[in-house]
């Protein structure tokens, strides 16, 4: 039971992370409105599709995951 609430614990830290980088990413400027994100309006329909920003985080987490899982 002790590893349990060890994971639970582990878990709650890295959505209360998550949540903080999602809180300071809406105050950076570009971020979800870069070229190549998709964005389609009509008089009663929006689509948004953040293509280039998806992809650019991906390269990023993909770099940090590759530098620290190394040892």
């Amino acid at each position: 039971m002790d590893s349990f609430a060890k994971l639970l614990i582990l878990f709650g830290l890295i959505l209360a992370a998550v949540g903080g980088l999602m809180l300071f990413i809406g105050k950076v400027p570009y971020i979800g409105k870069l070229p190549g994100d998709i964005y389609v309006q009509r008089k009663n329909f929006s689509f948004y599709f953040p293509l280039t920003t998806s992809i650019l985080l991906s390269i990023v987490l993909t770099l940090l995951f590759s530098l620290f899982s190394r040892r």
